[in-house]
């Protein structure tokens, strides 16, 4: 029984890290991490860190993962979520205009569409 936060240094992924704890806690369940920005090493960045550092003692977190270089965002948490047997994922989320997301096509959607397990999207300014 796992909640899968997705991670990055920004403040939508402040924000999915926050209600990860606050649902891994209601829950009672592990948390795992998937840090979404490709690193060199497998050292867990700062910010990140500082977010685990006031994880309750009663939530047992997994070890870090980071999203390999090549691997789309998407199909990342999407594997690591089947990867961990989530109970719940969460990712952050901003606005993109309607135009942009035709374009580009959106991580959120393409997680919720394939996601094995329900979806919670968090918007920055989740406190």
């Amino acid at each position: 029984m796992t909640v899968l936060v997705a991670y990055n240094e920004s403040p939508q992924g402040e924000a999915a890290m926050r209600a990860a704890v606050a649902e891994a806690v209601r829950r009672r369940q592990e948390l795992a991490v998937l840090v979404l920005t490709p690193q060199a090493d497998t050292k867990v960045p700062a910010s990140l860190a500082h977010l685990l550092d006031t994880v309750p003692g009663t939530v047992t977190v997994a070890p870090v993962t980071f999203r390999a270089e090549q691997a789309e965002v998407a199909d990342a948490i999407v594997d690591q979520a089947e990867a961990v047997a989530a109970d719940l994922v969460v990712i952050g989320s901003r606005k993109h205009s309607t135009v942009g997301t035709f374009l580009v096509g959106s991580t959120t959607q393409q997680v919720l569409l394939d996601s094995p397990a329900p979806v919670l999207v968090v918007k920055a300014s989740y406190a």
